[in-house]
């Protein structure tokens, strides 16, 4: 018997109070152990689907499953870790503190969370800022917490929202290297990028959405074939951006 998907959605709608179509029946399975990634242009909806994942927004309808586990769920809720797009982190907080509630808020000891807190602050090179309060920190020193953060109960499922977003070329390629041996060591990896080579470096297959609907999905060298494209890029602005950058065109000429 085949072992259950890391991300198993089904019919996933989400619209909101102002009649904005966020999510359109959307299914997306992310197999165990896969590096995948999801493109799309600002808009198409991947916000509100990680935000669903993640119990942060109530689809209007659908069902999510983490690894077999109902989304809503106490059980899937401690299997995914996330590191948000953008920092949500307390500005009153150190370091070690923001590391140490967190695995607090996760059921973990004192002790544990601690030592926990330690390794993940030896991992991404915060040792020196250990006692600093985060609004004090570099902006790559916050996307080093955020991932360390992520990462501090030991989730099956991370999920990585432009994870390098603004961040130098050194520690971007940094990063990189930490993500491909947590993927090495059995971590199921949901990447966000706006980075097309990123996710062409990285992901072992992609997904494109737009319109809060998967509107592509294969191994990058998959997608450029069957979209008769010679890159990623190529085939991002065929299925994803063509509508719009036609509208902009349009626009312009007007």
């Amino acid at each position: 018997m085949n072992p259950p998907a890391a991300l198993d959605i089904k019919g996933l709608t989400k619209r909101y109070g102002d009649g904005t179509l966020a999510l359109d029946d959307l299914d997306l399975e992310v197999p165990d152990g896969s590096f995948f990634g999801l493109l799309g242009p600002n808009g198409a909806g991947k916000t509100t689907l990680i935000g669903a994942v993640c119990n942060l927004v109530r689809p209007t309808s659908g069902e999510i499953r983490v690894f077999g586990n109902p989304g809503g769920g106490m059980m899937a809720r401690r299997m995914i870790g996330i590191a948000e797009q953008e920092p949500n982190l307390d500005k009153f907080l150190t370091v070690y503190e923001t590391l140490l509630y967190h695995g607090g808020y996760y059921g973990m000891g004192r002790e544990e969370a601690g030592e926990r807190a330690e390794q993940m602050i030896d991992a991404f090179d915060l040792r020196n800022k250990r006692d600093v309060e985060a609004p004090k920190l570099s902006g790559g020193m916050r996307r080093r917490l955020l991932l360390a953060r992520a990462l501090l109960h030991r989730p099956n499922l991370v999920i990585l929202d432009e994870p390098t977003a603004g961040v130098d070329l050194e520690l971007r390629h940094e990063l990189w290297s930490y993500i491909r041996v947590l993927h090495e060591q059995g971590t199921t990896i949901l990447l966000t990028t706006h980075y097309l080579e990123e996710a062409e470096a990285l992901c072992d297959e992609i997904a494109l959405i737009s319109g809060g609907k998967i509107v592509a999905r294969d191994t990058a060298a998959g997608l450029k074939v069957s979209h008769g494209a010679e890159t990623l890029e190529q085939v991002y602005l065929k299925t994803v951006a063509g509508g719009r950058i036609a509208l902009a065109e349009e626009a312009a000429r007007a």
